[in-house]
């Protein structure tokens, strides 16, 4: 798997992780808590992409990885989306919304560049 001995080496689980952290400190929020649909598909969505990057590079193949991580980067899409949705319903703070927005467009762009990497490795 290169230079990387584990998932959690990976800068992109690293932001995901800290991505992930943020998402359940925002559902924890009063007016989140009582949307249980809502929230329960984003904190869903939100853990994929972690759980899809450490289950890709457990599979110890590239193909393996690249069909992980193009699941991860969909539900970084999902994440994109509900937050969308939650900002246009004012459920979600403008300023909270866009740090969120920033975070999960950062970590598609990463996944994005690490897909690459692996392709031209394989």
């Amino acid at each position: 798997m290169g230079k990387f001995t584990s998932f959690e080496d990976l800068e992109v689980y690293k932001l995901t992780l800290s991505f992930t952290i943020k998402i359940f400190r925002l559902l924890n929020e009063a007016q989140l808590s009582r949307e249980f649909a809502f929230a329960d598909q984003l904190k869903r969505a939100t853990l994929s992409i972690s759980n899809n990057i450490a289950e890709g590079f457990e599979r110890e193949t590239d193909n393996e990885l690249l069909r992980f991580l193009y699941f991860s980067k969909g539900s970084a899409g999902e994440v994109r989306n509900i937050l969308n949705v939650l900002e246009a319903v004012k459920l979600i703070e403008a300023e909270k919304y866009s740090e969120l927005k920033n975070d999960v467009v950062i970590i598609s762009k990463q996944l994005s560049n690490y897909i690459k990497y692996v392709k031209k490795r394989s």
